[in-house]
């Protein structure tokens, strides 16, 4: 009897197996050998499941970010206010619990910066689109729920993309250094102005 194998499984489960081996390495340092060698398939059977080394790559994003994703939803269900969700969708950019999907995060921006990948472009702009569209939801629920003006959603754009700038600074230079804090004090800010006074 044949023995049926879950091709789905068996791609996420070649993608975890070497996601240390990515994170030692990086994107330009992981080969497709060692990608089979650690997850201890024939170096033909990674081309069963994937088109290049860039593809497990994605693999590895999208297992990370669902993951990531589900434990966000369920801090931002348990908070009260739009302020507290909007610092808690920044938390991203700082806190420990995402430090691993952070570093990738750094790779992809450095290779984007540097020499653009079609395909890598068109996974961050689909990140970036569905990460805004959440973003905008919890301001619009701020807004409907009556605890901020509506005029806040104009704001969307730039409060979305703050704490990435902060993070980016913090990264290439000396002059933030303490992102919690800076993302803190910004939104606080801005919260400040587009509440609306009970």
């Amino acid at each position: 009897m044949a023995i049926i194998v879950d091709k789905v499984q068996k791609r996420r489960d070649i993608a975890l197996a070497c996601k240390e081996l990515f994170f030692l390495n990086g994107i330009n340092g992981l080969t497709v050998s060692q990608v089979a060698k650690t997850a201890g398939v024939g170096k033909g059977t990674i081309y069963d499941y994937f088109k290049n080394k860039e593809d497990i790559v994605f693999e590895i994003v999208n297992i990370l970010m669902a993951e990531n994703n589900e434990r966000k939803h369920i801090k931002l269900n348990k908070l009260t206010t739009t302020r507290e969700k909007v610092k808690e969708f920044s938390s991203f950019f700082y806190n420990e619990e995402e430090k691993e999907l952070r570093e990738l995060y750094k790779e992809f921006i450095s290779i984007s910066l540097v020499n653009p990948d079609k395909e890598m472009m068109e996974l961050q702009t689909t990140c970036s689109n569905d990460y805004f569209q959440w973003f905008t939801e919890i301001l619009n629920e701020g807004v409907k729920n009556g605890e901020i003006k509506e005029d806040s959603q104009k704001l969307a754009r730039g409060l979305f993309v703050m704490a990435e700038g902060m993070f980016i600074t913090s990264v290439v230079t000396h002059t933030v250094d303490d992102v919690k804090k800076e993302i803190h004090k910004f939104t606080d800010s801005i919260f400040d102005l587009i509440e609306v006074k009970k």
